[in-house]
């Protein structure tokens, strides 16, 4: 499975504009097959925080927000809020799972640097 291999979906057809590959799909599928859930969404945000000013959020939540941006790619739902769709506009959500690197990541084009931990960004 290709690390770059996005889904079908494409910014154009996202309203919050934020793609998820095939391997991040499969992978919250697991996730959530392991939790017993069907009712929960992934839902990407971005907070005040860190040393760069921006922290990403991804979690799963249960919630519509009111100004919520949903798309759902082949049976993951992916959330944003108003209020981060600028920020996030672009951006690709990815899984790796090599020697050295596990884990989801966020390619964002929208950030212009980061802190050298990488868990922030402006």
């Amino acid at each position: 499975m290709s690390d770059t291999t996005l889904t079908t979906e494409t910014e154009n057809t996202a309203p919050h504009g934020v793609t998820l590959t095939e391997a991040a799909a499969n992978k919250v599928k697991t996730l959530l097959s392991q939790e017993g859930r069907d009712d929960l969404r992934l839902r990407v945000a971005v907070q005040p925080g860190g040393c760069s000013g921006l922290i990403y959020q991804l979690y799963f939540d249960e919630r519509y927000l009111e100004g919520d941006e949903t798309v759902d790619f082949d049976g993951v739902e992916v959330i944003v809020d108003n209020m981060s769709v600028p920020y996030l506009d672009g951006a690709a959500i990815d899984f790796k799972d090599t020697i050295s690197e596990q884990g989801f990541t966020i390619d964002n084009p929208n950030a212009a640097g980061s802190c050298a931990c990488g868990d922030s960004f402006h």
